[in-house]
């Protein structure tokens, strides 16, 4: 009897975004399918040296945090493609030599690439050694994808919009049989809100006032982007609601944060946190930066976003999404943010027209959708 295939989920580990749908997928089929498939994961930047990481992976996260209009400037001068190609080459000679003795190794049936620096060596490899192994490409940046993803046509891409699509056939020029739209992959947990009951336990861990709204302010793993700002202006005409934020790896920040609980005890502060899932279900009001996987499951468990920052191009198709279809606000002045926080805390009518609008949306998760597709492309 013949075991399972194996497949190789391939990443980098610049953002969570990229990681977080190849281990949720990868552990769908583990759960549902491990007499069929044994997914792998595979980070390209395993054996590269400590200085390519860096600036890979550290130098991707500081740009966002640090210096947001460098970052954005590397992503525009990119999409010229004779600078795109010396980027992806770069990065090919640091990520081919363990993908190649990876693929050789695994001699995989599959392989889901959640990259785009990961595109071309996948495909060069391959040709190199001979292999007629199906490559599916799963842009993770759900409206506005980078060119970077499309230098290299896959036999097929997964999508997280008809938006990308329509990018991708008329722009792109590729052909619609290989385009495959999908709901947002987001861990199980993300699926639903929390019931009631267990919403309750943690409303009374955090010591949070049920009778009150509760506005969260949240970033990525190194906060949100003018944090200590946002956090001022809200606690300078504070609304009546319970008030936390999460400061993730900024020391300065959370330092900052604390400083001010010093003058408002019922501010709750938190460092770097593995339970964000438990602090948007116990939010109302989530103030917060544009990432895809935050807003998506911002939205899922029924919260209303209210957006001060994105990243200009790739998160700019978040912010329309959750802005035009009245999801959420955009409101990058923070001056104004008190204002738009005391709002939603005090007008119900206001705030329930935002979460009927989200529901209405109809979001849900696509790790199930995504995987069963895998199975079946050839």
């Amino acid at each position: 009897m013949n075991g399972p295939e194996t497949w190789l989920f391939c990443y980098l580990r610049t953002g969570g975004g990229h990681l977080a749908p190849a281990r949720s997928v990868a552990r769908y089929l583990e759960a549902h399918h491990a007499e069929k498939v044994r997914p792998v994961l595979v980070d390209g930047l395993t054996a590269a040296a400590p200085y390519a990481r860096y600036i890979i992976e550290d130098g991707y996260r500081l740009l966002q945090a640090k210096a947001k209009w460098y970052y954005e400037f590397l992503y525009a001068t990119n999409k010229f493609p004779p600078i795109g190609a010396l980027n992806v080459a770069l990065a090919n000679l640091h990520v081919r030599p363990y993908l190649r003795e990876r693929i050789r190794e695994e001699r995989p049936s599959k392989i889901v690439l959640f990259h785009f620096f990961l595109i071309a060596p996948v495909h060069d490899i391959l040709a190199e050694l001979g292999l007629d192994v199906p490559v599916v490409t799963v842009v993770t940046d759900p409206f506005t994808a980078h060119p970077l993803w499309f230098r290299r046509q896959s036999r097929s891409y997964v999508l997280f919009s008809e938006r990308l699509r329509d990018h991708c056939l008329v722009r792109r020029r590729i052909p619609a049989e290989r385009l495959h739209v999908f709901p947002f992959i987001l861990d199980d947990r993300f699926s639903a809100p929390m019931p009631p009951d267990r919403l309750a336990a943690v409303n009374e861990r955090f010591a949070l006032d049920p009778a009150r709204p509760t506005v969260l302010i949240i970033g990525g793993g190194d906060g949100i982007p003018h944090g200590d700002r946002i956090l001022q202006r809200l606690l300078a005409s504070p609304p009546a609601a319970n008030i936390a934020i999460v400061c993730g790896k900024n020391t300065e920040l959370y330092e900052q944060a604390m400083r001010m609980k010093e003058r408002h005890p019922s501010l709750l502060v938190f460092g770097f946190v593995d339970f964000v899932y438990d602090l948007l279900n116990a939010a109302d009001i989530v103030v917060t930066k544009c990432g895809a996987s935050t807003i998506m499951e911002v939205l899922m468990l029924r919260k209303v976003p209210v957006i001060i920052d994105y990243l200009w191009e790739q998160e700019l198709g978040n912010m329309e999404f959750v802005r035009d279809n009245g999801m959420g606000i955009y409101e990058p002045d923070i001056a104004k943010l008190p204002a738009v926080v005391r709002r939603l805390c005090e007008e119900k009518e206001f705030y329930e027209s935002f979460v009927r609008n989200i529901e209405r949306a109809g979001l849900r998760n696509g790790t199930r959708d995504v995987a069963e597709f895998l199975l079946s492309a050839p």
